[in-house]
């Protein structure tokens, strides 16, 4: 027999837990449990509100799209909403308004709207509307004026895909359910730190990489033995390795003509164009840091 899937079940109790405000009392202002319904009654055949053993032949919840006709099980897959009033954030929330607002999440393409097939609704207590994914349908019966009909595509019910983003988000806008916490941000501090630890190499910060700039610059463009500066490049360092290919010890270079061929050379976009991808952004970042320090 046709059976309410535990998705559907999950949002009829999270619009229940902050619509019906109380839960002692039968009353029209409230969403009572009888105004939420996902099963239809006994005699009720053919539609979303019927699982595969009360379908009926060409059913439009079953052969209008393949989601719905794959995902045909034993389970319902539409919502009934009844009335409500309720007062929050200094405005007063009603079917309508709520009808309203999900149509509009779902006419935007929303993410958590994804497997809605069709609202069924009145935005005015005295029309009725139909907004269809599929484009098919544009109204719906005189029923629709004090309820809201929601229809999920079988495929959702099926894999049982939590349908209660879109609803938290309603009760949130209006502030029944409070809105998370934005994250802190992090202070320069630890973005320094951050940064300074992860270049994407082991053993290599980006300090390090800023420290071999930096030290190759000093050398090319100083005279020897200046204070402040590196003196001569490093045994087994990159710029010694290229003096050796070259067939000269580093002691008996021309330091100024190899400075001036070298800076000719390496120019910013010759540098940039060697510091990887996935560091530059980092290194572009620390030098602006470091400029208006």
């Amino acid at each position: 027999m046709t059976r309410a899937p535990t998705n559907l079940l999950a949002v009829r109790s999270l619009l229940l837990a902050h619509l019906n405000v109380d839960p002692n009392t039968d009353r029209p202002a409230d969403l009572e449990p009888a105004e939420v319904g996902i099963v239809g009654d006994p005699a009720h055949r053919g539609g979303y509100h019927c699982g595969s053993d009360r379908v009926v032949a060409n059913d439009y919840s079953v052969v209008e799209s393949s989601r719905d006709r794959n995902g045909l099980t034993l389970d319902a897959a539409a919502l009934d909403v009844g009335g409500f009033e309720v007062r929050s954030g200094g405005r007063t929330h009603t079917l309508s308004s709520f009808s309203i607002w999900c149509v509009g999440q779902c006419a935007a393409n929303a993410a958590d709207t994804g497997d809605i097939r069709e609202i069924i609704y009145s935005p005015d207590g005295t029309t009725v509307k139909r907004w269809d994914r599929l484009g098919k349908r544009t109204s719906g019966d005189s029923s629709h004026l004090w309820h809201t009909h929601f229809s999920f595509f079988r495929d959702a019910t099926k894999a049982g895909r939590d349908q209660r983003p879109l609803f938290r988000r309603y009760l949130t806008s209006i502030g029944l359910i409070e809105a998370a916490p934005t994250p802190p941000v992090e202070d320069e501090m630890e973005l320094s730190d951050r940064l300074t630890r992860d270049t994407g190499r082991p053993q290599r910060t980006v300090d390090d990489v800023l420290a071999d700039l930096s030290n190759l610059r000093n050398w090319l463009v100083s005279t020897p033995n200046s204070p402040g500066v590196v003196d001569a490049p490093a045994p087994g360092s990159p710029l010694a390795v290229l003096l050796a290919a070259a067939g000269r010890p580093a002691a008996e270079v021309d330091e100024p003509a190899l400075a001036g061929e070298l800076l000719r050379v390496l120019t910013p976009q010759a540098i940039a164009a060697a510091i990887p991808t996935s560091l530059a952004k980092e290194v572009a970042d620390e030098l602006a840091r470091r400029l208006v320090a």
